[in-house]
């Protein structure tokens, strides 16, 4: 699941068939993206009793940069020092987003920890802007940050800080991946970030497996995690990019948490109440309002998580 401020490259005769059809054509893949990604994480939960988060993680890390790696076709030892030490952030911040994000999954359930996740990219797509359409957009956000948090017996406020370290952590990987992609060509720096990660993650896989040795429901739901969550968005993304605007492509986006709350209920049984919904509604209106107010038919959208 790079965030990047993404052009559109669709056709200059929007109106042709062969246009509508790839438009349509990156409709559908959006769509398929976008539960793969959610329903990874749900799945990727079923394995916590046996692996806890760390595990999955870990295993999420490691097909996350095999897919990486045959995409972007990194030459590490080409790489100067202004190179690598963007690449060395872009790993911990992936490795430490992923771990932030699945440990607010297994406390908070699936929809509210993406929707926490998500003011990340939200919070970068506001920062910069002095429109008050944005300022009242911020407003939302925050009205439905507070709904989300507000003091309950039941409320696990160690789940709700790991989903906003999560949102910390997505800001902090687009800034990273800006900077990645003007210093290295392609996908090399994502490729090498996500590479160092899995190294990072190595040994706390083995210590996970030695200590509590993973059964093969377990291992399948793990690696189910890593291909759903990581290789078919970024791959999907690939090809949606070229077919679909920017500006839809991160309306779309924004829907993110409510496929997460969905899926979580259909696939984990987490019903989320009236106000829950309310609050995640407030985010994801947020969002959307920005985009489709924005004037210059740009915004900064997550790419389907090469991390998420």
């Amino acid at each position: 699941m790079s965030a990047t401020s993404v052009r559109s490259t669709a056709s200059p005769h929007p109106t042709s068939p062969e246009s509508s059809r790839g438009r349509r054509a990156g409709v559908a893949t959006m769509v398929g993206s976008g539960l793969s990604n959610q329903t990874g994480a749900a799945i990727g939960s079923l394995a916590f009793p046996v692996l806890g988060p760390v595990g999955v993680v870990a295993v999420r890390q490691y097909v996350a940069a095999l897919v990486l790696f045959a995409v972007g076709r990194p030459r590490p030892r080409s790489f100067t020092w202004r190179q690598w030490w963007p690449v060395l952030l872009l790993a911990v911040v992936f490795g430490t987003m992923n771990l932030s994000l699945y440990t607010a999954v297994d406390r908070v359930g699936l929809g509210l920890a993406v929707t926490l996740e998500f003011l990340g990219p939200l919070a970068i797509a506001l920062a910069a802007s002095r429109r008050r359409a944005d300022l009242c957009c911020a407003l939302l956000a925050a009205a439905g940050v507070v709904v989300l948090m507000r003091p309950r017996p039941s409320t696990d406020y160690v789940g709700m800080g790991l989903g906003l370290l999560a949102a910390v952590c997505w800001a902090s990987y687009i800034l990273l991946n800006r900077t990645v992609g003007r210093r290295l060509p392609g996908a090399q720096g994502s490729a090498a970030a996500a590479g160092v990660s899995a190294l990072l993650f190595l040994p706390v896989g083995v210590l996970v497996a030695v200590r509590h040795p993973p059964t093969l429901t377990a291992a399948g739901c793990a690696v189910a995690a890593g291909v759903l969550s990581s290789a078919v968005p970024y791959l999907a993304d690939l090809f949606t990019l070229r077919r679909v605007p920017a500006p839809a492509f991160g309306l779309f986006m924004s829907v993110n948490p409510v496929l997460a709350a969905v899926v979580g209920w259909v696939v984990l049984g987490q019903r989320l109440d009236w106000t829950e919904w309310a609050g995640m509604a407030a985010v994801v209106a947020a969002n959307a309002i920005g985009i489709l107010t924005a004037r210059d038919g740009r915004t900064p959208v997550p790419d389907g998580r090469t991390p998420e």
